[in-house]
């Protein structure tokens, strides 16, 4: 390997800088994929008022439902491709490279088809309120034809980090998310286009971000892991393993996304105000996820490609470095943000009643960030060490199954917004307890080798 491949590899090198080196990247790109994603929702809340900064806020729980599926997918893949990069057998790298680029074609025209079509009938038994009914099918149908965009921008992101390349999906978010804020502010903020113009400047800057991955994945990578259009294909080995690993994390995302929708529907029932209010500081919260989020997806490549080099001690103590730096960040931004949530909050409305139900939410949920770190973290090393079907079967029984039946029961017995709020923290916990108890009892390292026989 030359030095700019050996520079991408994990298994070689300081423990700490190698992941702190690969998760800064990835803090920064996710911290400009939720400037990204918050743009829509800043503008329309200042420019177009509260209705319509409920009606893109009601599709939120809706828009991880379709989508989340196939992130699923593709960190599945990242883990095949990380693991035989870390294994330098370069015959199956090229192989699963273009399979996951044609699967994720694939994938993107299903996607598209399914959001246009299912939308309006899933946001009716969302209970999406009446005057605000029109606006968000509309927000979402738009949404949903840059599907095709979005899957391809995460399997393009997902080869490079796979191979340890966290810098450049980084530049390329950077240049999205300033082209998204631009055409935000001339498509609602000049043109007066409403929520549609919102998210149709979405739609471009992912279509942007994906060309620029797709030109540097074909141009300026090393040979290893080059695409060539003309070898994108599906190799059916491939896909078995792409789907065996892949899978399990696309249901997990599938059923939170299910649980999320009755919270959401639940939060519906509370008015306008409610949903506009909880989906400011869903925004801010997601600012507070980003610890959680790098760290998570710095451990699955780690420990993938560790385990491809057969470098299980080195993959012990990544995990734990990066467990501890995840849960101690995330609970930092968690205090900031409970204290700062009202001005957090009023940045995407003003209006008392919007900035009072965010302010509840933040109150209710912050302080417990910690347990959502260390759960994703659990789950991203699972996934890197081939166990992608504990954290699917975890979260499916605390995150859908627990939460679903807590808010069927716990709102008609209290029928309070708060107690739609504490579904969260609960089920946090309870997956955390389950993780942890998995991770110091079971032999998650060698299991994999085991598995592969």
């Amino acid at each position: 390997m030359n030095n700019s491949q050996n520079k991408n590899l994990l298994t070689e090198g300081s423990i700490w800088k190698k992941l702190m080196g690969f998760a800064f990247p990835l803090f920064l790109g996710n911290l400009f994929q939720q400037l990204y994603n918050t743009a829509d929702s800043l503008i329309v809340g200042n420019f177009l008022g509260s209705d319509a900064l409920a009606a893109v806020s009601s599709s939120g729980s809706l828009t991880f439902l379709l989508v989340g599926f196939f992130q699923g997918m593709a960190m599945g893949a990242g883990v095949i491709i990380a693991r035989y990069f870390g294994a330098r057998q370069q015959k199956e790298l090229q192989k699963a490279i273009h399979t996951t680029v044609a699967f994720g074609i694939l994938c993107g025209i299903l996607l598209t088809i399914s959001g246009v079509v299912l939308a309006p009938k899933i946001l009716v038994l969302m209970k999406t309120p009446a005057d605000i009914l029109p606006k968000s099918t509309l927000y979402f149908q738009v949404y949903a034809m840059g599907s095709l965009g979005l899957v391809l921008y995460n399997n393009f992101v997902g080869i490079m980090q796979a191979v340890g390349d966290s810098r450049h999906p980084l530049y390329y978010l950077i240049f999205s998310s300033l082209l998204n804020v631009t055409l935000d502010m001339v498509f609602v903020g000049a043109m007066g286009m409403g929520v549609e113009g919102a998210a149709l400047a979405t739609i471009i800057a992912q279509f942007a971000s994906a060309l620029l991955c797709l030109y540097r994945l074909m141009k300026k990578s090393p040979e290893e892991y080059t695409v060539s259009l003309r070898k994108i294909n599906l190799d059916p080995y491939m896909v078995k393993q792409i789907v065996s690993n892949g899978l399990p994390a696309g249901v997990q995302n599938s059923v939170i996304a299910i649980a999320n929708v009755v919270v959401q529907s639940n939060i519906n029932s509370f008015g306008k105000l409610a949903v506009a209010g909880c989906g400011a500081y869903s925004k801010v919260e997601g600012f507070g996820f980003l610890p959680i989020t790098c760290f998570s997806m710095a451990l699955t490549t780690f420990i993938s490609q560790n385990l491809g080099a057969k470098k299980y001690d080195r993959a012990k103590k990544g995990a734990r470095i990066g467990i501890l730096c995840s849960i101690s960040m995330a609970e930092v931004v968690g205090i900031i943000v409970y204290f700062a949530s009202p001005v957090l909050i009023a940045a995407f409305n003003n209006d008392p009643g919007v900035v009072e139900y965010g302010v509840r939410e933040a109150h209710v949920i912050t302080l417990f960030y910690f347990l959502l770190a260390f759960s994703h973290c659990i789950a991203g090393l699972m996934r890197g060490a081939g166990r992608a079907t504990v954290p699917m079967f975890v979260m499916l029984a605390c995150w859908c199954v627990i939460r679903v039946t807590y808010i069927t029961v716990a709102v008609k017995i209290h029928p309070v917004i708060q107690t739609v709020f504490w579904a969260y923290p609960l089920t946090w916990t309870l997956s955390s307890i389950l993780f942890l108890i998995f991770y110091l009892k079971s032999d998650w390292i060698h299991g994999f080798e085991k598995k592969r026989g």
